[in-house]
């Protein structure tokens, strides 16, 4: 049964908006939790299925096939959850803010964090791994030297998301160029039109604010050094599992296996370095995420943190968040709107445009990354072939819209773990996460002034 016939563009328009302005007024407005929030825009979605009598089935259904695309993710985070607390206790992450100590400048520290996340999400392909390990490192030494913590994820963020949207190893970028039909490398190429201004704009942006905020007390680094010696294992074996994880993603190991693997190594090293440890206490270390006793209060803070349990609150939040979009999917009412918009557009550049912010679009709506991709992209797809636009304007124009968005979006799966691994609410840390913001605008520049936007072979570029 099509529901698209029984639905009619306006009461689809009216459905979303009232979702969307719920979410807002919540979460904005009335400072709720996400969670609240998104059940409450559920509820809407069914009373409109009830209203409209629509087969009961689409509920349910409609929550499977939405949960259908999250279950890795989800599987993914309660293995960083567990990887996070024991680099903690191994000493990995304590090593790393040591010698980040000793060799980064404070004045420069911010863009350096920036650049840092971005050579290295360029080589493992994945933001999450980078955030959920140097960035811990980062975002400690950040909040010892008193910096703004939500500029310090803003860069971490950044340039995590940059490495990944460049990197030929990215789940999502393969997905972008797959969608599209383009060339894989070809559409990393063709990223640089948005990508490199939107980099060298947040880079300049980070060293400007990095540099008012440089004003920090350094007289407490040595204190937090003291004391990150006397009760963490720190050595040059800390640098043994980031290479093995930088190894197995040159290799394309799945992400499951390889932080699966890291954590066991991990374990190995706890084991070594304190034979007296036992497993029950690893065990409930893994899953209730590591204590830190230090006796310095703002380390302990810092560094209680991870574990299993840890990660609970964006998985009940992807869950319900994923299931309102299956119930919009499933109903019609986002491809309605998707499809209607198709229909209405006149030129090249407004093609781009709307692509654009149907991608921003889905992520807010149904808060899944990798559907901001697809549903976008097949929607749209047979638009640009029918205009001889090349494939890679599309593909850019997805990652641009659907990709980098997902951190800012606070009910969304990449938003939601931002905020739980550092502890900073998404909309704090949102104005500062330059590169996800300037991406979408340099692409609009691109369509509106036709440069970057390719035809193919046989249409002269215009």
């Amino acid at each position: 049964m099509n529901m698209n016939k029984k639905i009619s563009l306006a009461e689809a328009s009216i459905v979303l908006s009232l979702i969307i302005l719920s979410i807002s007024i919540g979460v904005i407005g009335l400072k709720l939790s996400p969670n609240i929030t998104i059940l409450f825009a559920i509820s809407v979605s069914i009373l409109y299925v009830i209203i409209k009598r629509l087969p009961m089935s689409l509920i349910n259904d409609g929550i499977v096939s939405g949960l259908k695309p999250g279950i890795i993710p989800i599987f993914i985070f309660l293995l960083v959850g567990a990887l996070i607390s024991v680099w903690i206790q191994a000493g990995i992450i304590p090593t790393l803010m040591v010698v980040g100590f000793k060799i980064i400048s404070v004045k420069w520290f911010v863009p350096s964090v920036f650049l840092v996340c971005a050579i290295v999400g360029s080589a493992v392909g994945s933001a999450f791994t980078v955030m959920s390990t140097i960035g811990i490192a980062f975002f400690g030494i950040g909040a010892t030297i008193g910096l703004n913590p939500a500029l310090v994820v803003g860069a971490i963020v950044s340039g995590s998301v940059f490495g990944d949207k460049m990197s030929p190893l990215s789940e999502s970028t393969n997905l972008a160029s797959a969608i599209a039909g383009a060339d894989l490398f070809k559409h990393i190429k063709h990223l640089m039109w948005s990508t490199v201004p939107a980099f060298f704009v947040s880079l300049i942006l980070f060293a400007v604010l990095g540099m008012s905020n440089s004003n920090a007390d350094l007289s407490e680094i040595d204190t937090v050094v003291n004391v990150l010696e006397a009760n963490f294992s720190i050595s040059a074996w800390a640098v043994v599992p980031i290479l093995l994880m930088l190894i197995c993603a040159w290799k394309k190991i799945p992400a499951i296996i390889t932080i699966l693997f890291n954590v066991i190594v991990g374990i190995v090293m706890i084991l070594i370095q304190s034979p007296s440890v036992s497993i029950a206490s690893i065990a409930t270390m893994v899953e209730k995420g590591f204590v830190s006793e230090t006796g310095n209060q703002e380390i302990d803070l810092l560094l209680s943190r991870g574990g299993i349990d840890s990660m609970m609150p964006t998985v009940s939040l992807i869950i319900l968040t994923l299931s309102l979009g299956g119930i919009l999917m499933k109903t019609g009412l986002i491809s309605i709107v998707i499809e209607s918009l198709v229909k209405r557009l006149s030129s090249t550049w407004q093609l781009i445009v709307i692509t654009l912010f149907s991608s921003i679009g889905v992520n807010i709506f149904i808060g899944e990354q990798f559907l901001s991709v697809i549903l976008p992209g097949n929607a749209f797809k047979d638009a640009y072939k029918e205009r001889n636009i090349d494939p890679v304007v599309l593909s850019r124009t997805l990652e641009d819209g659907g990709t980098v968005i997902n951190y800012l979006i606070p009910w969304g799966i990449a938003g939601s773990f931002v905020a739980s691994t550092f502890g900073v609410p998404t909309l704090t840390y949102l104005p500062f996460v330059f590169f996800s913001l300037l991406s979408p605008i340099f692409s609009i520049l691109s369509a509106i002034t036709g440069i970057g936007v390719l035809y193919t072979e046989d249409v002269k570029k215009i």
